[in-house]
């Protein structure tokens, strides 16, 4: 998979692909992430990608010109356009295993005011990461990168996120390991059983007890 980010503020990225699975994915090829600065494509001699929006208000809104010709520049066929916005699909795990079935995602990290409305015309896609504003979508895109990165075949291995919280609509089950007491706290003694039926029903009933205690709305109980 190819990932390119287009962003006003590369150096934020510095350190958080560079690290773990991702730096993994990386040197292993399995991923391509590319930064792409879309100042570097505006038109104009002051290299302002931004003006005052019509009609009056406060801040300034991401011109079309920069991010019209980035994106112009690096699509293909295989390119799905993704458009970070408080006002996008919020994103869901389901979302993320859609993602990691594509070949190659732009994704344009607004920021200032907002972006010009005209952006949204070559916009396949709209994501919101959650109900609260940034000051930017780059946070938001490394979240995106990094959930839909380890889905990758060969980054992990399947078996490390099938069963990971909001598949099914379901919390992750609790876990354990050694010791077997500590600070007089023992792990249940079902996973000590040997009986893979058994303890496949104990994950299955506290992750049901979880999800039920801490976010019923997944469950439909709200």
């Amino acid at each position: 998979m190819k990932i390119d980010i287009l962003t006003l503020f590369p150096e934020m990225f510095k350190g958080v692909f560079e690290e773990s699975i991702i730096k993994r994915a990386i040197d292993e090829k399995k991923v391509e992430i590319n930064i792409i600065n879309f100042r570097d494509y505006t038109n104009d001699p002051h290299k302002k990608v931004d003006d005052t929006p019509y009609g009056g208000g406060a801040g300034m809104v991401l011109t079309c010109q920069p991010i019209f010709d980035c994106v112009n520049d690096i699509k293909t066929n295989d390119s799905k356009v993704i458009l970070l916005t408080p006002s996008g699909v919020p994103y869901k795990q389901k979302h993320a295993y859609e993602l990691a079935d594509e070949k190659h995602l732009i994704i344009i990290c607004g920021h200032y005011e907002g972006f010009d409305e005209r952006i949204r015309t070559i916009v396949d896609e709209e994501i919101s990461i959650g109900d609260y504003v940034l000051t930017g979508g780059e946070i938001a895109s490394m979240v995106l990168v990094d959930s839909v990165t380890r889905l990758l075949p060969g980054v992990i291995t399947e078996a490390s996120h099938k069963d990971d919280s909001f598949n099914n609509n379901l919390l992750d089950y609790p876990t354990y390991t050694k010791p077997r007491v500590y600070n007089g706290l023992e792990v249940p003694e079902v996973l000590l059983s040997g009986d893979h039926k058994k303890i496949e029903e104990f994950r299955r009933e506290e992750s049901i007890k979880k999800t039920r205690e801490v976010r019923p709305d997944l469950l439909g109980d709200d």
